[in-house]
């Protein structure tokens, strides 16, 4: 048995090596890039591994980690291989150094990850000057390269990586400005606001965006202005003399490859539905991590991932039953969208919700009738939440479904 995982970032290495440990024969990891670890080796703060591996580590430290596991586990890895396309019968095609390379899977995980919105994505009006950096390309330059990129700098988007870059930023010598927030609440984890703006007195403009980026060779300034009902409220705008903007406005999940596949792309992950094994539609082809939908911790895509990769050997199965899952109300984001009937092993839901919610009561339903509920002191849309069914609950599903969560405030 082949189990082919394509991406060599945490998900990545997580899925292998629980596919290895699961009895797999042969597990191959291919990864583009010419180390493993994905982004870790650009987020050089702690945070990492306290749920995975019960260390707090570095994101360089966590991917050590999960390196030391693959090679341990005597799983393959080509780096500097990038798949190219992808094939309904689990034919992978790689473009290696040496050449190009088929691979014929009878498992593929996809563990692709995510890449960032650019400017042209939100239409920011303006110039088109250098000095207009995504966060985590500003991350990477900043802590693999070792560049200086910039002395003034406005962030647009309050997503945990760009909080990180600008107090990275703000360490590195350069005087942040501000950060502007479209949305009325902060997009990155409270922690994070706290941490990274607030400790060093970096100003927070929530319902606020950039209207235009002025400069001609380089970015000389930025204008910003409060929005409310999608309109710039006037007599709001403020000029800030910067010589760089960042961009944290969000991930996309890579789904190219998946859509060679000709699964379907929901229009709220951007990604494939999955069921509680991270599988699709296809059997035996998983997606997992930032692929599948945008987490909040890595411990949790390295969780997740692993999940995965041990089902791919010992739960693969023809998903012949089956009922759906969608998020409705203040529920953004839910995951699995699939749920297995049968399996006698209760799954876990993943969600998201749009707004931050105080006392609020969470409901699994179906035609109107409550499977299963939780309780939340709290719920923020920065965080992925959890509820775990019960066998009991989970017996009471049929295939053919249609389940719905929503959250109630209380």
């Amino acid at each position: 048995m082949l189990v082919a995982v394509v991406g060599g970032g945490p998900a990545g290495m997580a899925a292998a090596v629980a596919a290895k440990n699961a009895g797999a024969d042969n597990v191959l990891l291919i990864e583009r890039a010419e180390r493993l670890g994905g982004v870790l080796p650009q987020c050089i703060h702690s945070g990492f591994g306290l749920n995975y591996y019960g260390r707090d580590l570095t994101g360089p430290e966590f991917a050590e980690y999960l390196r030391q596991d693959v090679m341990q586990s005597g799983i393959e890895v080509w780096l500097n291989a990038m798949v190219i396309e992808a094939h309904h019968d689990k034919t992978l095609v790689v473009s290696k150094p040496d050449g190009i390379s088929f691979v014929r899977a009878d498992v593929i995980i996809f563990a692709v990850g995510a890449r960032e919105r650019p400017r042209g994505a939100i239409a920011i009006p303006g110039t088109r000057p250098a000095g207009i950096f995504t966060a985590g390309t500003a991350q990477y330059m900043i802590n693999v390269q070792g560049l200086n990129i910039g002395n003034d700098v406005f962030m647009l988007g309050s997503g945990d990586i760009g909080l990180i870059t600008a107090r990275r930023l703000t360490l590195e010598g350069a005087h942040v400005h501000g950060v502007a927030e479209l949305m009325p609440f902060p997009g990155g984890l409270a922690r994070n606001i706290q941490q990274c703006l607030k400790d060093y007195d970096i100003p927070l403009f929530l319902s606020h965006t950039v209207t235009e980026v002025l400069g001609k060779d380089r970015v000389e300034a930025v204008k910003v202005a409060q929005m409310e009902n999608g309109y710039v409220v006037p007599g709001t705008e403020k000029l800030f003399p910067v010589d760089t903007l960042i961009l944290s406005v969000g991930l996309l999940p890579e789904a190219e490859l998946i859509k060679q596949l000709g699964l379907t792309i929901l229009p709220y992950t951007g990604s494939a539905a999955v069921d509680q094994y991270f599988q699709t539609e296809l059997p035996g082809v998983f997606v997992v991590g930032n692929g599948a939908g945008i987490w909040d911790l890595v411990d949790n895509v390295a969780t997740s991932a692993s999940v995965a990769g041990e089902a791919s050997v010992k739960q693969f199965y023809e998903p012949s039953q089956e009922a759906t899952l969608e998020p409705c109300g203040d529920i953004r984001v839910v995951l699995p969208q699939r749920i297995a009937i049968g399996v006698n092993n209760p799954p876990r839901i993943w969600f998201r919700v749009k707004r931050p919610l105080g006392v609020c009561s969470v409901a699994l339903t179906c035609d109107g009738k409550t499977i299963a509920r939780k309780g939340y002191a709290s719920l923020r849309p920065a965080e992925m939440a959890e509820i775990s069914l019960k066998l009991e609950q989970y017996n009471v599903i049929e295939p053919g479904d249609n389940l719905q969560l929503t959250v109630t405030p209380l």
